[in-house]
């Protein structure tokens, strides 16, 4: 366990699980390790053999091999070197995560025979007697296949279906600024009311975050409410010296008014 000196919250420390593995830190914790107030439920990760692993109860444990907390990416891999298997079973609805690339919907195919080379057999899911394919769910099925299950595959991800041993990008979502203030040790990250990912690969992402908009309005707001404010009270200020002015000339006048009647 390698230990940094820099501290961005108290009494949380960044950890890495081994030399070359990503930091952990907020939103992130290191279960056992680091207090809970370190980091946000469902962001647990543990070391295993000096390796950052992150457990999902859909699927189970996925190696974490880097995180890049200013776009919010976690780059996993499947520990079993089977990324399909991830694709078919990994379910994100109840979590805080998705998919990092633009999702696309794939038909996984169970075929008695081989198909052309043409088409992506998954090798790791494929035996003698039964290959497995991934094709897009608009194709017309081959006489010698039957669909297994559509799943929400990333876009940038349809060139290297063949390839077992790709990672996946998943991105999280944020509940309002703090996430970026405590993860920079306190100092808080002035946000537009548009935020867009920018991926390696695929098509960005771009949404609009509605709690920095409804804050700055309300602090619009806000300044315009003190500036009337402080009108008002000079105004206010201003008329009651007025009126003190007035009685004064009127008092110097009826004294001049006594002073002559008495003479």
């Amino acid at each position: 366990m390698f230990l940094s000196i820099q501290a961005f919250q108290a009494n949380c420390l960044i950890l890495k699980c081994g030399d070359g593995a990503p930091d952990i830190r907020f939103p992130f914790r290191l279960s056992g390790r680091q207090p809970h107030h370190c980091g946000r439920p469902a962001f647990e990760l543990s070391c295993k053999d000096n390796t950052t692993m992150i457990r999902f109860p859909s699927y189970g444990e996925l190696v974490v091999k880097s995180i890049s907390y200013d776009v919010r990416k976690l780059h996993l891999l499947d520990p079993k070197n089977c990324v399909h298997q991830v694709f078919l079973n990994l379910n994100l609805s109840h979590t805080p995560f998705r998919y990092y690339y633009v999702i696309k919907n794939y038909t996984y195919l169970n075929c008695s025979t081989r198909l052309p080379p043409s088409f992506s057999e998954v090798t790791c899911l494929s035996d003698s007697r039964h290959h497995v394919y991934t094709v897009e769910s608009s194709l017309v099925l081959p006489e010698s296949c039957r669909p297994v299950k559509t799943v929400a595959i990333p876009f940038s991800y349809s060139p290297y279906l063949a390839d077992n041993s790709f990672g996946l990008g998943l991105t999280w979502s944020s509940p309002g600024p703090d996430e970026d203030c405590e993860a920079k040790g306190g100092q808080r990250k002035l946000q537009t009311g548009y935020s867009t990912t920018k991926p390696e690969k695929g098509f960005p992402i771009k949404y609009l975050n509605l709690g920095d908009i409804s804050s700055k309005f309300l602090m619009v707001l806000l300044c315009i409410l003190a500036v009337v404010l402080l009108i008002s009270i000079k105004m206010y200020h201003s008329k009651k010296v007025d009126m003190q002015l007035e009685n004064e000339n009127l008092l110097e006048v009826l004294r001049c008014y006594k002073a002559q009647e008495n003479m």
